[in-house]
């Protein structure tokens, strides 16, 4: 289990460092868009109050507190599931835990979850932002689709 909180705290604190560095260190909640690497990286001030791409967003603040406790409680969930899986397995969850818990985090402090990283490609125009986070979480997911199996006792 040392894995899965190795990950998660990584991941968490990846997430969280990231924010501070761009979104409050390079002022981007103020200047709003920063050009990097354009199209392929542009910093994009977004605070999602909603779940992925701002679905459900505009909702009533109570939308605020029950998002950051589904957050907590799948975390448990996953937490205590993982304690039965293989080793990178385990590594996964960690990064889906540590990105769950570090959006929840977003949601207590702002309202809503920093989101700034924009990637577009190959003539398609992609008009959302997300963060780390989210990267953490897309890939453990995927690491427990292509690790998740139990352990064979």
């Amino acid at each position: 289990m040392a894995r899965l909180w190795i990950a998660a705290a990584a991941a968490f604190a990846l997430d969280q460092l990231s924010k501070l560095v761009v979104v409050h260190g390079l002022n981007l909640d103020r200047v709003k868009e920063i050009e990097v690497f354009p199209p392929y990286l542009v910093f994009m001030m977004g605070w999602n109050t909603g779940i992925n791409f701002g679905l459900g967003a505009g909702g009533p603040e109570v939308m605020r507190w029950v998002l950051t406790g589904l957050a907590v409680v799948i975390s448990l969930a996953l937490i205590v599931w993982a304690r039965r899986l293989p080793p990178l397995a385990q590594v996964s969850a960690g990064l889906v835990v540590g990105g769950a818990l570090a959006n929840a985090l977003d949601r207590v402090i702002y309202g809503a979850v920093a989101d700034f990283l924009n990637m577009s490609c190959c003539g398609i125009d992609n008009p959302f932002a997300f963060n780390l986070a989210d990267v953490f979480i897309f890939a453990g997911a995927f690491g427990l689709i292509l690790w998740g199996e139990r352990k064979t006792a």
